[in-house]
């Protein structure tokens, strides 16, 4: 058996995966940091929240946009995940342009992973890949010009 395939049968919801805690964001409100070191490729924490229809999501993400937040993470071309709805702590890890994560879909679960060794007490972040206008300022680093 493979390795993808062993570690494809993990169960999000009792995976306990890295230590890692939320608290106060230097780059946007909340966000999700590190307690000991994370390994490259290291799967971190399953994407939770409401598995809604492309089409609801459509609506609630017009709210959350108004709002200055991106909540849904599009799980395929049907399904959405609306972390803001029974989601987890995973919902506040923020955009950047240069990640130190990376998402991964496997078995319908989106998983964050380690795009690198990182070390403790670092703050998570991916790209978040939106497909809509770009109506938030990303605020990675002072001079980003990317919108979300």
């Amino acid at each position: 058996m493979s390795k993808t395939a062993q570690t494809s049968t993990i169960d999000p919801q009792s995976y306990r995966g890295a230590p890692i805690v939320r608290r106060r964001s230097k780059v946007h409100g909340w966000g999700v940091f590190t307690q000991a070191p994370i390994t490259k490729n290291t799967r971190i924490v399953a994407y939770s929240g409401e598995k809604i229809t492309a089409k609801e999501s459509l609506k609630r993400e017009s709210r959350y946009l108004d709002g200055g937040a991106i909540w849904c993470f599009k799980l395929n071309s049907r399904w959405v995940i609306d972390g803001h709805v029974g989601g987890n702590i995973s919902r506040f890890i923020n955009h950047s342009c240069t990640p130190n994560c990376y998402t991964q879909i496997v078995d319908g679960v989106i998983w964050v992973r380690a795009a690198k060794n990182i070390p403790a007490g670092a703050e998570l972040t991916y790209n978040y890949y939106t497909d809509g206008d770009g109506h938030i300022q990303c605020r990675c680093r002072p001079d980003c010009t990317s919108m979300l």
